[in-house]
C-alpha cells in the first residue's frame, strides 16, 4: 500500500507547485498586453539623424503586425534579445521586413535602449555576470 501511495503524493505535490509557479507567472499574453499599455511613439529629436530615419522603418515596418508601445515598453534592452526578437519579426508571414530593414530596426532598438534603458542593460549584465 505504502509503495502506491508514495508515487501518488509525489506527484500530488509536484502537480500543486507546478500550480502555484504557473499562477505566479505572467503569462506572455499578459506581458504583452502590460507592454501595449505603454506610449505608443517615442520622441527621437535629439537622435542623431541617422537614427531617426531608422525610427520611421521601425515604426512603419512593425506597426504592421503590432503596437508600437510592445516593442517600446518591453523589457528588452540587451543586443542579444533585440536581434532574436527582430529575427523573429522578420520571420513572420506578411511582415515586409527585409534583411537590410530588420538591421536597421534592430540598431535603432539597441541604440535607443542604450539611451532610455540604460538601467536595465546594467541590471541585465550584473544579473549575467558581465556588469
Amino acid at each position: 500500500m505504502r509503495r502506491r501511495l508514495l508515487p501518488l503524493l509525489v506527484t500530488g505535490l509536484l502537480l500543486a507547485v507546478a500550480v502555484v509557479a504557473h499562477a505566479q507567472t505572467p503569462s506572455s499574453e499578459e506581458q504583452l498586453a502590460e507592454f501595449d499599455k505603454g506610449s505608443q511613439t517615442l520622441d527621437v529629436s535629439s537622435y542623431p539623424e541617422e537614427m531617426q530615419q531608422k525610427y520611421q522603418l521601425f515604426a512603419e515596418r512593425c506597426s504592421k503586425c503590432h503596437t508600437l508601445a510592445r516593442p517600446i515598453n518591453s523589457d528588452y534592452a540587451l543586443e542579444e534579445e533585440w536581434s532574436r526578437y527582430v529575427k523573429r519579426m522578420m520571420r513572420k508571414p506578411g511582415s515586409g521586413i527585409a534583411p537590410k530593414e530588420a538591421k536597421q530596426i534592430f540598431e535603432f532598438l539597441a541604440y535607443d535602449s542604450s539611451i532610455r534603458k540604460k538601467d536595465l542593460i546594467e541590471k541585465k549584465k550584473a544579473d549575467q555576470g558581465d556588469g
